[in-house]
């Protein structure tokens, strides 16, 4: 196998950046239906799936600063999505979960960009459909890999 030429890497992450951007645009589009923020539909599915976490453990996750996550959390507390309960072994910190109107917005909002998602995955040939399938996985290790 011939190694690829460093300008067919950089046209090759270029394209990936613009169509990951365009689709993430697409999803932030959707999920405001709800009238959620980006960033609040995504602290929400964090909560989801990580459970009851620390302000500081959640700003670490979205590689934001602690006083940011902080501010966000207020808003989705104000709104009783999210509450916190004292840290087990911390007396100086909060954890934060879903409240059950949290989990109802969590799951309202999944649903939606999953429905214009399978929508428009059904409008492609099923040689594309594959194609994606197997990009899938390939952008997800492509995130999970540490910076060097």
């Amino acid at each position: 196998m011939t190694p690829p030429k460093p300008n067919e890497l950089e046209t090759v992450a270029t394209d990936l950046l613009a169509a990951c951007g365009q689709l993430v645009a697409r999803l932030r589009a959707e999920s405001n239906r709800l009238e959620l923020t980006w960033s609040q539909s995504v602290i929400l599915a964090r909560l989801d799936a990580m459970g009851p976490t620390s302000t500081a453990d959640l700003a670490r996750a979205e590689a934001v600063k602690p006083q940011s996550m902080g501010a966000s959390l207020a808003v989705l507390e104000g709104e009783g999505l999210v509450e916190r309960s004292p840290h087990p072994s911390d007396g100086r910190q909060f954890l934060f979960s879903l409240t059950d109107a949290g989990r109802g917005v969590r799951e309202r909002t999944r649903k939606i960009k999953l429905a214009w998602l399978s929508q428009t995955l059904g409008s492609l040939d099923e040689t594309e459909r594959e194609d994606l399938a197997r990009a899938a996985s390939v952008i997800a290790r492509l995130a999970n890999t540490p910076s060097p």
